[in-house]
């Protein structure tokens, strides 16, 4: 596994953007083709400045970039920053198995009575 030196703010960041099912939404279509926010926009029953603030949030997170092109702000998925996340959640895991591994030696080791 890989280890990342994340800090306490990047990792809430992260988690944050992750936990919304819309934000969850738009880092899948950018990770297939980077989109127009305008286009975006046109997948969501929301207003257009609800769907930037999506996107201003997963930006703070790192998930997504942003770019202008000629009048359009073009976003793209960020596969680095998803790497990153899917390894404090390897870590997290990790963490969970050696406690139950834990908890499994304790409860095979034989009673004292």
């Amino acid at each position: 596994m890989v280890a990342y030196e994340v800090s306490d703010a990047e990792i809430d960041r992260i988690f944050q953007a992750l936990a919304d099912a819309t934000r969850r939404d738009i880092i899948r279509q950018v990770m297939l083709a980077e989109q127009s926010v305008t286009s975006l926009a046109g997948n969501y029953q929301m207003s257009f400045a609800a769907v930037q603030k999506h996107i201003a949030v997963l930006e703070r997170a790192s998930l997504v970039g942003k770019e202008r092109r000629g009048r359009e702000q073009i976003v793209h998925g960020n596969p680095e920053a998803l790497q990153r996340a899917a390894g404090l959640l390897d870590a997290y895991g990790d963490i969970w198995r050696q406690r139950a591994d834990r908890i499994g030696d304790i409860l095979s080791e034989p009673r004292q009575d």
